[in-house]
């Protein structure tokens, strides 16, 4: 249990928080690349952090992330009329420049220079192999990290997002609980691993004859290992064999919000949990392939059958009982929910409540991760209180931002040390886009 002041502490993340002043020092996911072709023009609204915003692509192909509320008298610039490679109010005709200053007035008085002194909010946008990413806090934005996913070629990534109504802290969370795969994703029969491509848990573990839904399924009591790196936490569990090998499976959390995990032999996933506001969130995943380009068309279409359009609000959701099935809990899923691991974890974090209730909460062992992350979220927060802005994970000079690597691998159980670097090592020297690493 913690206290419902730390609670408040760790989850709101809204201008003038302590949570949001340590989410504001990194770069944050604002909005597909592909959003801003789904529509008729380049213009998407995007909230963040809980700040309303426009994002936009000029004439010129450059991007633009500035306030939705015009600083004239606050009509939605998301109705802007788009030239002058800028946004035009169409209320006023006041036009804003990719930096959020006015630079006209086509109303005021001839020769006015009211334009000068009227700003609006703006922030630096990078776009990454599907991602555009946005930095909204003070002073120069910190470099992009060295990540995987931004170092494969455009063809070896495919990127989504999802959106769940929830805190952002207890979605992360889930992903940090290595435990929870056992029984929240437990299929009660095994597909086909070949037919699994671009989804999570369906291949073959560690690149074994063994189907990693029975491995989780006969293995529900890992060994956890939580190791603090330059970037956040490195997970290790261990799920030991009868036959005297282990099951390596490493996991990731990156500071302050994203997870590094292993899709399946060949691809990884990283994924940004990106507060909407204090009560709504989207997951921003990277799908990195080490192996063949992505499909994405395939996975793509995996993937939007199950969203809405514009927002990607899953069409199972709490609303619908997230489709669950009695007859099929029984006989094929733990959950009665589908096939898609997503909705499982969407109606866990959901199912806590828009703020999960953490005082009423009794961690056990297997949660060691949980535990060390808030702790490294805390000392990040009254480091920012004291200025010493740069004690923040994965900003110091020396942080170290590659990879993270994330992998399965089963092996002799005396060896399990060297056994996920060797397979990560082997992995890379294969990639075909191996000279980026």
């Amino acid at each position: 249990m913690i206290s419902q002041e730390l609670n408040d502490r760790l989850t709101r993340i809204g201008p003038g928080t302590q949570a949001g002043a340590v989410m504001r020092r990194y770069w944050q996911p604002a909005a597909l690349s592909a959003e801003l072709d789904l529509g008729p023009r380049p213009v998407v609204p995007v909230r963040l952090l809980g700040e309303d915003l426009v994002l936009f692509r000029n004439e010129a192909g450059e991007l633009g992330l500035i306030g939705r509320r015009c600083p004239h008298r606050g009509a939605d610039m998301c109705f802007g009329r788009l030239e002058d490679n800028g946004l035009r109010c169409p209320f006023h005709g006041w036009h804003f420049d990719r930096d959020g200053q006015c630079v006209e007035q086509p109303g005021e008085p001839e020769g006015s220079r009211m334009h000068e002194r009227i700003r609006t909010s703006a922030y630096p946008v990078s776009e990454r192999n599907g991602i555009v990413f946005a930095y909204l806090g003070p002073g120069e934005p910190p470099p992009m990290p060295d990540f995987d996913c931004f170092a494969a070629p455009d063809s070896h990534v495919f990127a989504f997002k999802g959106l769940w109504e929830c805190n952002w802290l207890q979605a992360m969370e889930v992903g940090i609980d290595p435990a929870h795969a056992s029984f929240l994703h437990r299929f009660l029969q095994d597909e086909d691993p070949s037919e699994g491509y671009g989804k999570q848990f369906r291949d073959k573990a560690g690149n074994t004859e063994i189907p990693m839904t029975k491995l989780l399924r006969d293995y529900p009591r890992p060994d956890i290992r939580v190791e603090e790196t330059d970037y956040g936490l490195r997970l290790i569990s261990l799920r030991h064999m009868e036959d005297g090998r282990s099951h390596v499976r490493v996991t990731n959390q990156i500071f302050p919000g994203a997870i590094c995990i292993p899709m399946s032999n060949e691809m990884t996933i990283t994924q940004w949990h990106v507060p909407i506001d204090d009560e709504n969130c989207y997951w921003y995943s990277m799908f990195t392939s080490f192996g063949k380009p992505v499909d994405k068309k395939l996975m793509w279409d995996q993937r939007i059958k199950e969203h809405r359009l514009p927002d990607f609000a899953p069409l199972k959701n709490r609303r619908n009982n997230y489709h669950f099935d009695p007859d099929e809990q029984k006989t094929l899923t733990y959950t009665g929910m589908g096939m898609d691991i997503n909705v499982h974890d969407q109606w866990a974090v959901e199912s806590m409540g828009a703020i999960q209730d953490r005082t009423q909460e009794h961690l056990g062992k297997t949660d060691v991760a949980i535990i060390r992350y808030r702790r490294m979220m805390r000392a990040a927060m009254d480091a920012l209180e004291k200025g010493e802005e740069g004690a923040l994970p994965a900003l110091g000079a020396n942080a170290d931002t590659r990879g993270p690597v994330s992998i399965d691998a089963i092996g002799p159980s005396e060896a399990w040390e060297s056994l996920w670097s060797e397979a990560d090592a082997k992995r890379r020297a294969a990639a075909p886009w191996k000279a980026a690493l």
